[in-house]
C-alpha cells in the first residue's frame, strides 16, 4: 500500500511500512524512511508506483483548464478528489485525482486552501478577476524584460534603461523591469554589466561614467544654486592699520585667509592672521546657511570645483585685493629674537588687502635661498617685502619645529604635491574627459606653502583653546596618539591633536569653503563680542544636538568628497599616461599584497598601482615597471617589474608613511547588481 502526503508544502509518495494510531512509517523511493502524521496523508493507493504517479500527475495537471475547473467546482469547501470526479469522470483514476490536487495547489488565485490538507474553496469572483489582471500584467512585463534584454545583447540600450542607468548599477530596485533586463542580458551574453552597458552605448565615455556616478551619489538634484543675495555686514567695523596679503593658487576664488606683519625691527612683532567673515552677515538657519549645511564643503577636482556657497555669496566676503574686507583677525605678538608668544588678541575689523599672491606664479622665485639671503635677486615685482616674507619663513620653521617636538618625530615632506592643469578655455563648466592634462609638482613644505600652513595651524589652535577657556563649544579635530590605527576624530571637546602637535585644533580658517569653519566662526565672533559671557550669547550651546548633527554630516560628506577628488585625480593621471604614451615607469615598492603582487608608488606621478615580478625585494626598493593597458572605467593599471634599480631599504620615516598612506589605487568599480538574481525571482 502506498500513500500520498504533504510535507512542508511539497507532495510526496511512498510505501507504508507500518502504522500506529496517528502516524505511519513511510519508505520513499530513495530508501529513506519518514514518519508521517495521519492528518498529512491525502490519498492511499495500490498503483501506480509513487514515482510514476507523481510524474504522470504533474504532466496531466497542466492540461486542466483553470477557468473550467473553477466553473465545475462547488461553492462550498471541497476535496481534490471531488474536483477530479467533476472534471474528469465519476471514476477518476488515482493519477487524475493527484493531477487535480497539483493543479489546485498551484492556482491560489482561483482556489484557496481549506480547513484541512487537501481541501479547497473557490476564491471570490472579483479576487479571481484581479489576480488574472495581475498575471497578465506580469506576462507583459516579462515580455518587456525579454525585449530589452535582447536589445542590450544586440548592442542597443533601451531609453528607460539609459534613464535609470546609475540607479540600476549602484542603488538598484531589484523589482524593476529595467534592472531585471540588465541582469538577464548580462547572464545570457556572459558579459559583465558594465561592459554590456558600455557596448550598448549607455555609457558615453569613462569620464562621463565617473562624473555621472558622482552626481548620482552626491548631487542627485544637480549642482546649481537658487538665486540668493548675500546679506551685507552691518557691524560698524574699525579699519585695521595693516596691509595684508593672501597666498593661494591662481584658481582660488574663495580667498579665506590673509596675513599681515607689524613691528618688524622693534623687538616685538605682531603677526596678523585675517579670516574672511561671512559669519558677521550669515546666521544659523538662514537660507544661505541651509545651502552651506546641505553641501558642507567645497568639492575639488582637477579643472573644476563645486563650491559650498554660490559664487555671488563668496565674492561678497572673499578677501580680494584692493578692498577693505571684513575679517575676524587674530593678532599674535612674538618676541622678535626668541619667537616666543607674548600675547594673542582677536578683533572684528575691516582689513585692507594689499595683494593676492599666487603659489604657482611665485614658488620658483620666493625660495629658501632668496628668503635667507643666499640669492640676491631683486624680484622687485613681488609686492610684499623680502623682510616680511623672510620673517614669516623663519617663524614658520620655528613653529613647525616646536610642533615636531610635541609630535615626537618630524613631519615627512619627502614626496611632492602634484598639481593638475587641464588645457581648456574655462573652468566654469565640468571637463569633458578629453582635455590634455598637465601634471606639475610643488615640493611639500615650500616656503610660501609652509608660511600659510603654520599660520593657519596657529590660528586654529589658538582659537580652539580660547573657545574652551570661555566655555564656548566648538568643532574640534583631535588625535589621541600617533600609534598605528589611531585616527583623527571630530568632536566638541578641545582635545590634543597628536598628528599636528597642538593642544587643541578647531578648523576656523576656511569659512567660505568648509561648513565646520563657518560654525566655529560664529562661536569665535561671540567670544570676540561678549568675552566672559560668550557662552550665553553663542549660537551653539554646550552639548547642543545641532553640533553633533553637523559633525556627523560633515564627516560623511568630507570623506565622500575626498574620495571623489582622489578618483578624479587618478582618472587624469591615467589619462596623462595615455596621452604621453608612457609605457614604463620607475617606482618604489610600498606594500606586499600577497600572491606575488606588490603595491608600488610611481616616482614622478601621483600614481599607486600593483605589479608582479617583485619577489624577494625589500620594501622601498626601486624598480622599473612596464605598464599594461590603462582601464579608465575601473581606474586601474597594472604592471610588471622589468628591472631592479636598487636594493636599498626605505628609511623608517618613508616606511611609516607608506604604512599609513590612504591614497591606495582605486580598484574595479563596485556595482550593486546581483547576477545571482533570477529576473523572475522578484515580483514586479
Amino acid at each position: 500500500m502506498y500513500v500520498l502526503f504533504e510535507d512542508a508544502g511539497k507532495f510526496m509518495a511512498g510505501r507504508i511500512m507500518s502504522e500506529a494510531d496517528a502516524s505511519a512509517q513511510v519508505e520513499l523511493d530513495s530508501g529513506k524512511r519518514v514518519k508521517v502524521k495521519s492528518a498529512h496523508m491525502l490519498l492511499r493507493f495500490d498503483k501506480p508506483a509513487p514515482a510514476a504517479l507523481l510524474s504522470d500527475a504533474a504532466a496531466l495537471s497542466q492540461s486542466i483548464e483553470l477557468e473550467l475547473a473553477y466553473e465545475c467546482a462547488p461553492d462550498e469547501e471541497f476535496g481534490f478528489g471531488d474536483l477530479a470526479k467533476d472534471y474528469f469522470s465519476a471514476n477518476a483514476s488515482t493519477t487524475e485525482q493527484v493531477a487535480a490536487l497539483l493543479r489546485l495547489h498551484e492556482a491560489p488565485h482561483y482556489f484557496r486552501r481549506g480547513g484541512a490538507k487537501g481541501r479547497f474553496k473557490k476564491a471570490p469572483a472579483e479576487i479571481v478577476q484581479q489576480a488574472l489582471l495581475a498575471i497578465e500584467k506580469k506576462k507583459q512585463v516579462q515580455a518587456q524584460i525579454e525585449a530589452w534584454s535582447a536589445d542590450l545583447v544586440a548592442g542597443t540600450c533601451p531609453e528607460p534603461i539609459r534613464e535609470q542607468l546609475y540607479k540600476i548599477l549602484f542603488r538598484p530596485d531589484k523589482n524593476t523591469a529595467e534592472y531585471k533586463a540588465v541582469v538577464e542580458a548580462s547572464k545570457s551574453s556572459q558579459t559583465a554589466p558594465l561592459d554590456l552597458l558600455q557596448n550598448a552605448g549607455a555609457i558615453a565615455s569613462p569620464w562621463d561614467f565617473h562624473w555621472q556616478r558622482f552626481l548620482f551619489d552626491l548631487f542627485p538634484k544637480g549642482t546649481g544654486f537658487p538665486p540668493l543675495q548675500a546679506p551685507a555686514i552691518t557691524d560698524d567695523l574699525p579699519l585695521a592699520p595693516v596691509q595684508a596679503f593672501s597666498i593661494d593658487d591662481s584658481h582660488t576664488t574663495e580667498i579665506d585667509d590673509a596675513l599681515s606683519l607689524q613691528g618688524l625691527g622693534t623687538g616685538m612683532v605682531t603677526v596678523g592672521i585675517h579670516i574672511a567673515a561671512p559669519g558677521l552677515a550669515l546666521s544659523p538657519g538662514g537660507a544661505i546657511d541651509q545651502l552651506g549645511r546641505a553641501r558642507l564643503s567645497t568639492v575639488y577636482m582637477p579643472g573644476y570645483k563645486i563650491t559650498m556657497l554660490p559664487d555671488s555669496v563668496v565674492q561678497a566676503y572673499t578677501l580680494i585685493e584692493g578692498r577693505d574686507c571684513p575679517a575676524v583677525s587674530l593678532y599674535v605678538t612674538f618676541s622678535e629674537d626668541t619667537l616666543e608668544v607674548q600675547s594673542a588678541e582677536t578683533r572684528l575689523e575691516r582689513v585692507p588687502i594689499l595683494v593676492n599672491l599666487r603659489h604657482d606664479q611665485l614658488d620658483d622665485r620666493i625660495t629658501r635661498e632668496w628668503l635667507e639671503g643666499e640669492d640676491q635677486s631683486d624680484h622687485a615685482d613681488v609686492p610684499v617685502s623680502r623682510d616680511t616674507l623672510a620673517f614669516y619663513w623663519r617663524l614658520a620653521q620655528t613653529l613647525k619645529a616646536r610642533r615636531e617636538v610635541v609630535r615626537g618625530k618630524p613631519e615627512n615632506f619627502n614626496r611632492p604635491d602634484y598639481s593638475f592643469k587641464l588645457e581648456r578655455e574655462s573652468n566654469d563648466t565640468p571637463p569633458t574627459g578629453d582635455e590634455t592634462v598637465v601634471i606639475g609638482t610643488r615640493k611639500r613644505g615650500a616656503p610660501l606653502d609652509l608660511m600659510v600652513a603654520e599660520a593657519m595651524i596657529l590660528a586654529n589652535s589658538t582659537w580652539g583653546q580660547w573657545m574652551a577657556q570661555l566655555g564656548v563649544p566648538g568643532i574640534y579635530r583631535s588625535q589621541a596618539s600617533l600609534a598605528p590605527g589611531v585616527k583623527v576624530r571630530m568632536g566638541t571637546k578641545a582635545l590634543p591633536h597628536a598628528g599636528i602637535g597642538v593642544p587643541s585644533y578647531a578648523w576656523s580658517t576656511s569659512p567660505l569653503r568648509r561648513y565646520t569653519d563657518l560654525v566655529n566662526q560664529w562661536q569665535i565672533i561671540a567670544c570676540a563680542k561678549h568675552g566672559a559671557t560668550a557662552a550665553l550669547a553663542a549660537p551653539f550651546k554646550p552639548k547642543d544636538a545641532e553640533l553633533f548633527s553637523i559633525i556627523s554630516g560633515f564627516d560623511a560628506a568630507y570623506s565622500a568628497y575626498n574620495g571623489v577628488q582622489s578618483s578624479m585625480e587618478r582618472y587624469w593621471t591615467l589619462r596623462h599616461v595615455q596621452q604621453q604614451g608612457i609605457e614604463e615607469l620607475d617606482a618604489s615598492l610600498v606594500k606586499e599584497m600577497g600572491g606575488g603582487t606588490w603595491l608600488v608608488r610611481a616616482d614622478t606621478l601621483p600614481l599607486m598601482f600593483s605589479v608582479m615580478g617583485a619577489q624577494n625585494l625589500p620594501r622601498g626598493a626601486r624598480v622599473r615597471v612596464k605598464l599594461a593597458d590603462v582601464d579608465l572605467m575601473a581606474l586601474d593599471v597594472r604592471g610588471t617589474v622589468i628591472a631592479h634599480l636598487d636594493a636599498e631599504q626605505a628609511s623608517e620615516a618613508e616606511t611609516d608613511e607608506a604604512e599609513d598612506d590612504d591614497s591606495l589605487p582605486a580598484g574595479p568599480v563596485t556595482i550593486a547588481m546581483d547576477l545571482n538574481d533570477s529576473p523572475s525571482d522578484h515580483a514586479t
